[in-house]
C-alpha cells in the first residue's frame, strides 16, 4: 500500500468488457476477481442499468460489487450511481489489469494517473484520480503496438496459475485494502 491512508471501501468496481467473447481476456481480470468475491460470499449478480451489481459484507461492512457493462472505455458511467448512494471516490476500490507488473503480481495503491488504461481514464474523468486501486499484473507484450490486441487475448498462463492469482487478489482485498477480517 502507498503511505497515503486508505478510506473505508464501500464499492469495488472490477474493470472488464461484457459478454462471453471477453470473459477470459487479460483485460477482464477485474470481473474475474469480483466473481471470486461474489462466490466466496454467496452473492448473486443482478443486472441494473449500466452494470451488474451485488452486495457483500466483509468485517461488518456492506460493499457493492460493480461490473460495468459499458465496455472498458466507458467504465466511468457507473460512478454517478455510486455518487447518488453517497459513495465518494475515496470509498471506491477499482480492480484492474496492469501491464507494468509481472503476471500474477498484485498491488494496491491510492490515486495516480490512468497510465494509458482506458477504463481508469474513464473513471478519472468522472470522479478524479483519488480512488483506491488493486492492480493485477498481466505482463507487457514485447512491442508497444501489440498492447491493444494483447489485453484482449485470453491468458496464456496455466489455468491453475490464473485461478491462484485471482484467489490471491481476493485475499488481498480483504487483508490489505481496508478489511482486516
Amino acid at each position: 500500500m502507498q503511505e497515503k491512508e486508505t478510506e473505508e471501501i464501500k464499492a469495488i468496481i472490477g474493470l472488464g468488457n461484457p459478454g462471453p467473447k471477453f470473459h477470459k481476456n487479460r483485460h477482464n481480470i477485474g470481473f474475474l476477481i469480483l466473481d471470486e468475491l461474489a462466490q466466496r460470499y454467496n452473492a448473486q449478480w443482478k443486472e441494473q442499468n449500466l452494470m451488474d451489481q451485488t452486495q457483500i459484507t466483509i468485517a461488518g461492512n456492506n460493499i457493492f460489487l460493480i461490473k460495468p457493462q459499458t465496455y472498458m472505455n466507458d467504465s466511468g458511467k457507473v460512478i454517478p450511481w455510486l455518487l447518488k448512494k453517497g459513495i465518494k471516490a475515496e470509498n471506491i476500490l477499482v480492480v484492474h489489469d496492469e501491464l507494468e507488473l509481472p503476471f500474477g503480481a498484485v498491488k494496491c495503491k491510492v490515486g495516480g494517473s490512468a497510465r494509458g488504461h482506458n477504463g481508469l481514464r474513464s473513471i478519472i474523468q468522472v470522479c478524479g484520480p483519488d480512488f483506491q486501486r488493486l492492480r493485477f499484473g498481466i505482463d507487457r507484450p514485447e512491442q508497444k503496438e501489440q498492447v491493444s490486441s494483447y489485453v484482449l487475448t485470453n491468458f496464456s498462463e496455466p489455468k491453475d496459475d490464473v485461478e491462484h492469482g485471482i484467489e490471491q487478489a481476493a485475499d488481498l482485498i480483504k487483508k490489505q485494502c481496508g478489511f482486516g477480517e
